[in-house]
């Protein structure tokens, strides 16, 4: 059976501790938290299988407050409170919000294990996956970008502000961060968003046609214009132009858009007239301009015509904690497809993903960020076909090898000192733990990862009372 991740909330740390050793014991990997503000940021970084938590913790968020942060991050988790002030409109709400079971202070450590083991075997017989059930609260959204991590909380606040503006804007970051996503989020909470939204690709098309594209031609005015074409800058016309990668336009045309951009008004290739032309331009690229400009790849004067309003794209390797959301977000898309695409006669498709798979992808380093992860899951449904929740074997080798990263270790450095040997030894448990969860209990294997002789490890195991390695399902 897999090691199952418990984070414990409680802020009576006699009791905490005891508890939290006495799983461990059980063979259940324990986190300590002792407030609800650190459970609340644990939970953002690792994907647990159990909360248990008090429900009244001092000042901070309360026991519902971090089931609800919980909740909203992994809909799949399981809740267990814990209070010594029970009644049953305690146990009402706390069932309410998602809590699996009620347990009264003072309990035996049975009845706790009791209500984890009936909360495992009631996720694993469910067949209906609850991140199809669960919306995503709007809060987390902002016209289709998803996320409540800090920088997308100020992302959001800053494309609301400047997309009442008609300053030229310049979106920047890594290929797949959603750039033409934030374009369109921009076009439509704007005054202009009643006209067109005209989107060109600057990197797609050969130069002397993204010319004609761009300012459009009249007829005769090069082989092939047989007639007379109005372009992306005229279609645009009181509404919003984006130029997506701009940075690989070549100086010749970096010279006309910068003409256009400074007198409003665009010549048609053949042409001696010009027309007029109210557009707001938002431009995106995952090049360095400003290096670009120092190199003399990029002219000096339309960069900073381009960039008065800079936005930037965070990579997802740097919001983390947003990887939960966008999960469920492309579980729902992928699973409504699939039942689109599903025989009537069938039952429909139950579309989940194991926690263990969860902290892979949390886990990974997300070159091709928000797009690499739509396509991992995107592609582990078509595996499982809607028959069974995504497990780790249906992701990308790449994601697969990443693994699961350690959770964090209870660091907090209390005013009469702090336990070095005991958090060094702890440090070493989990470590030895999550090498043998790797390896599925093989401790040569184990041993091997972690650069150790197999005897080494082994008398390691002695001395932690684990001579026999627990094995992962």
């Amino acid at each position: 059976m897999a090691l199952r991740h418990i984070l414990f909330v409680e802020d009576e740390a006699p009791l905490r501790t005891a508890v939290a050793e006495q799983l461990a014991d059980r063979g259940f990997h324990v986190e300590q938290a002792a407030s609800g503000e650190e459970a609340v940021d644990r939970l953002s970084s690792f994907a647990f299988d159990i909360v248990i938590t008090d429900l009244r913790l001092g000042a901070g968020p309360d026991g519902s407050a971090v089931l609800d942060e919980a909740r909203a991050l992994y809909p799949d988790i399981i809740g267990i409170v814990v209070t010594g002030y029970g009644t049953v409109k305690d146990a009402v709400e706390a069932i309410k919000r998602g809590a699996t079971d009620f347990i009264q202070k003072p309990f035996q450590l049975d009845e706790l294990l009791h209500v984890i083991d009936v909360a495992l075997e009631q996720r694993r017989l469910r067949t209906e996956n609850a991140y199809l059930r669960k919306q995503l609260e709007e809060r987390y959204r902002f016209e289709g970008i998803i996320g409540k991590s800090a920088a997308m909380k100020e992302l959001f606040a800053l494309l609301e502000t400047v997309a009442q503006t008609s300053s030229t804007i310049l979106i920047t970051g890594e290929t797949g961060t959603g750039k033409e996503l934030a374009a369109h989020a921009i076009h439509h909470n704007s005054p202009r968003r009643a006209q067109r939204f005209v989107a060109i690709h600057c990197g797609a098309i050969p130069e002397t046609l993204l010319e004609a594209e761009l300012f459009g031609h009249v007829r005769g005015a090069f082989t092939g214009a047989v007639a007379t074409r109005a372009g992306r800058f005229e279609e645009a016309n009181r509404g919003t132009l984006f130029l997506d990668e701009v940075g690989t336009m070549t100086p010749a045309l970096q010279m006309k858009l910068l003409r256009v951009i400074q007198g409003r008004e665009v010549q048609r290739l053949g042409d001696t007239g010009v027309i007029k032309v109210d557009v707001r331009i938002i431009a995106a690229t995952n090049h360095d301009l400003a290096k670009m400009v120092a190199e003399g790849a990029f002219r000096e004067d339309l960069y900073y015509r381009l960039a008065v309003i800079p936005v930037h794209m965070p990579p997802l390797r740097d919001r983390k904690d947003d990887v939960p959301l966008l999960t469920q977000h492309f579980l729902a898309k992928y699973g409504s497809a699939l039942a689109r695409d599903r025989d009537p006669g069938l039952p429909p498709p139950q579309v989940g993903i194991a926690q263990e798979a969860l902290r892979h992808l949390m886990s990974h380093a997300w070159p091709g960020n928000v797009r690499e992860l739509e396509n991992a899951i995107e592609r582990a449904v078509a595996f499982t076909g809607g028959h069974r929740p995504i497990e780790v074997r249906d992701l990308p080798p790449a994601i697969q090898a990443a693994g699961a990263s350690i959770a964090p270790l209870d660091m907090t450095i209390p005013e009469q000192g702090f336990d070095l040997p005991g958090y060094i030894d702890r440090l070493e448990r989990e470590v030895i733990a999550r090498a043998l969860e790797r390896t599925g209990g093989n401790k040569g294997a184990a041993a091997k990862l972690l650069n150790l002789k197999r005897t080494t490890l082994v008398e390691k195991l002695k001395r932690m009372g684990r001579a026999e390695a627990p094995r992962a399902s």
